[in-house]
């Protein structure tokens, strides 16, 4: 193998991926080839999403992540369909690091899980691989039984014949894996699917994660293995001036302590010794480039931006992202002038971040939960350096991740790279605790709008002033990422695209993304979670001073707007949540729509004041998502969703105090508690189209339904959130 003499840039790792053993180039190669290159994954008879066993036993290679989310049994269920196999015999394992086999074409090809795109990037792939391996089967009984192919029937891994032969796939593995797979195999009508569709789709790994068996990261144990802390700097952006690692040597089972760019690093024989062996270590930091302000003076720096009391900061500028009418709005009687604040959020996965590695003379092996194997690969290769395709990953099981673990430096796998280079093979584990992460990790922006709309005679919107300032994600993207010019477009999502927006004769909506020393990274529905808050808040708002029922003044927005998909779920959600008649006695209802990853959802939320606590009893959420692969697994998508957008707008707030977080765990980051939770009803628009996003558009729409429910209450809106303070 052909390795650089040091660590290569980025740019030069994509270069280095194109180099083959023996120096041959792969000449006019895509990017997921040449990041492949060197792999020695295989596909076998029936391509590289299926293996089928003697015993007539289905293994469908997942190429995504099962981190909670449940793709696993979507992706299943989609193969088990078109191949028409036994869904009892049917199971999932997970692919291995290989961009040229495994690749998302929703993610530029790489290979990775966000997005809501699993299921959506899968569907036609998945359809295909099944439905051929079918007629693979199908010619094989054919030529066995010398009738033809048409008359032959698939169903539970059985083929039969009306002559009476019959046989399953077990039988006929030898003879369909010699038939060459069709270049374009017949896929089903769906209005033939007896899987896709029905309850029968549940979850292949429920047992696993009951009993014990499921593995996790810090289920690994390999010989020899060691495991690591590491030291982070309490402010972002210092770095390591001095250590002193004498006590920590003395602690009982540690191994080595190393200095690495992000910290300080304690290996040890086990976690406690190693975490011990950290509390010893004494560090002086550099504080020289360190982000030092709190979040409150850089919300109100935010602020000063966004009303013109001080210019853009550096570099940053106003970029405008929708902008229709004459000029910018200005002049006439603003019905509606608002500032929106929120605030930073931790993801808080269940599961920490950890990472098993091993780096010596052979292949750089990593055993984890890698959302992003891809990038993992690209940020491991600059770092051993190798070639980014001979980095073998075996992805495990993962707890959660809301967008943590993918970044675009896989900043705890190279730290994990960066130790395990140090201890000459031995493997080493690892682990991050909950306090690091939510010390030392990434966060949804902090991020501030401003909103003036102003009103024709029938109380619709005629104009609008829209302001955000918000760090942008995109920022630290790669080289040659799609990142939309001067403006991050995971940052308007959901006003750009609005259709009250589009509703609305003149627009002037701009975005200012000022430096921040803080990282930043998407976190479930990512712009979505204060933009769907804004637009449906503001929407609500201005139904309210137009004397009109919320529900009805969206109607006319959706008809004008043609957005003929909000107004089937905002309809049908109105329907089931009794829209019109009285809610129950105390309780008060809110109406929120929001589309994002392709998918729109409406929610009604029945909210009451207990001691000035906002209490939520029902949620009733209707969705068009497409086709409904697993719809019990939709239904447990929007619910946890619904929490998880509930446990943010109601308590998660991440402060810094000169540029310190201090928070730690979830003693000083509130979460939803299960007593907390709404009972959630999902119903699911009918639809015949490709499936769509569930994994994160339930998260955005639950904030501002609550909150529409409390201006119903108080008559005053929530314009920051967390609503609870602490």
């Amino acid at each position: 193998m052909v390795r650089p003499p040091s660590a290569p840039s980025r740019r030069d790792v994509l270069v280095v991926g194109a180099t083959l053993a023996g120096g041959s180039l792969l000449v006019g190669c895509s990017l997921p080839d040449m990041l492949s290159a060197g792999s020695r994954v295989e596909p076998g008879a029936f391509g590289p999403f299926i293996r089928i066993s003697p015993d007539g036993g289905v293994t469908v290679v997942s190429k995504h992540i099962e981190f909670g989310q449940g793709a696993h049994a979507g992706l299943a269920a989609i193969v088990a369909e078109e191949l028409d196999a036994d869904w009892a015999k049917v199971k999932v394992e997970q692919a291995p690091a290989n961009a040229r086999l495994y690749g998302n074409g929703l993610m530029g090809g790489t290979q990775g899980t966000g997005g809501s795109s699993a299921l959506s990037d899968s569907w036609p792939k998945m359809r295909a691989a099944g439905a051929a391996a079918r007629a693979m089967f199908v010619q094989a009984a054919a030529a066995a039984w010398a009738v033809p192919a048409a008359e032959i029937a698939v169903r539970n891994g059985i083929l039969s014949h009306a002559s009476g032969k019959q046989a399953g796939f077990g039988e006929l593995l030898e003879a369909a894996a010699r038939v060459t797979p069709p270049a374009q195999p017949m896929l089903k009508d769906p209005k033939a699917f007896t899987l896709i569709g029905s309850d029968r789709v549940r979850r292949k790994d429920s047992r696993a994660k009951s009993d014990g068996t499921a593995r996790y990261t810090q289920d690994v144990r390999l010989p020899g293995m060691l495991t690591a802390m590491v030291a982070h700097p309490p402010k972002f952006g210092a770095r390591v001036k001095a250590f002193d690692a004498a006590e920590a040597r003395k602690v009982p089972g540690v191994v080595a302590v190393h200095q690495i760019p992000s910290g300080v690093a304690v290996v040890a024989e086990t976690t406690w010794a190693a975490r011990m062996g950290r509390d010893a270590l004494k560090v002086e930091w550099d504080e020289a480039k360190a982000e030092t302000r709190g979040s409150e003076q850089i919300l109100g720096e935010f602020h000063d931006y966004a009303s013109g009391r001080r210019g853009p900061p550096g570099k940053a500028k106003w970029a405008p992202f929708v902008t229709r009418g004459d000029a910018a709005p200005s002049g006439g009687t603003a019905a509606l002038e608002l500032a929106y604040d929120f605030p930073y959020l931790a993801h808080a996965a269940m599961e920490p971040m950890n990472c098993v590695a091993t780096v010596g003379d052979g292949p750089t092996r990593l055993v984890f939960g890698s959302q992003a194997p891809t990038l993992d690969q690209i940020n491991v290769a600059m770092v051993t350096p190798a070639l980014p395709g001979s980095i073998e990953i075996e992805t495990l099981f993962a707890g959660g991740s809301f967008g943590r673990r993918t970044t675009f430096g896989s900043d705890y796998v190279v730290e994990c790279v960066q130790i395990a280079k140090k201890m000459k093979r031995r493997p080493v584990k690892l682990v991050w605790t909950r306090e690091d992460d939510m010390r030392a990790g990434y966060f949804r922006p902090l991020t501030h709008h401003t909103v003036r709309v102003t009103v024709n005679a029938q109380g619709f919107p005629a104009a609008w002033r829209h302001r955000i300032v918000t760090q942008s994600i995109l920022k630290d993207a790669p080289p040659g990422a799609p990142v939309g010019g001067d403006v991050d477009m995971t940052a308007v999502e959901g006003v750009v695209d609005s259709p009250y927006l589009k509703a609305t004769p003149v627009v002037d909506a701009q975005l200012l993304t000022p430096d921040v020393g803080v990282p930043v990274l998407w976190w479930r529905s990512v712009g979505a979670t204060h933009t769907a808050y804004v637009m449906e808040h503001t929407i609500d708002q201005l139904a309210r001073r137009a004397g009109q029922d919320p529900v009805d003044y969206r109607r006319v927005l959706y008809r004008k707007a043609g957005a003929d998909r909000h107004l089937a779920v905002l309809d049908l959600a109105a329907e089931k949540a009794g829209w019109g008649a009285p809610p129950p006695a105390g309780w008060t209802r809110g109406v929120a729509v929001h589309e994002c990853f392709g998918s729109v959802v409406a929610q009604v939320a029945e909210v009451k004041l207990e001691g000035g606590v906002p209490r939520v009893g029902r949620v009733v959420t209707a969705v068009d998502c497409g086709t409904a692969i697993a719809p019990d697994q939709v239904a447990a998508q929007m619910e946890g969703g619904t929490c998880y957008g509930l446990s943010g707008a109601l308590f998660g707030e991440i402060t810094l105090t000169d540029g310190a977080v201090d928070q730690g765990n979830f003693d000083s980051y509130r979460v939803l508690r299960h007593s907390e939770a709404p009972t959630v009803e999902t119903h699911i628009l009918p639809s015949a189209n490709p499936p769509s996003g569930v994994g994160e558009p339930g998260t955005p729409v639950i904030g501002p339904a609550v909150a529409n429910a409390l201006l119903a209450i108080t008559g005053q809106p929530t314009l920051s959130q967390p609503f609870v303070k602490s």
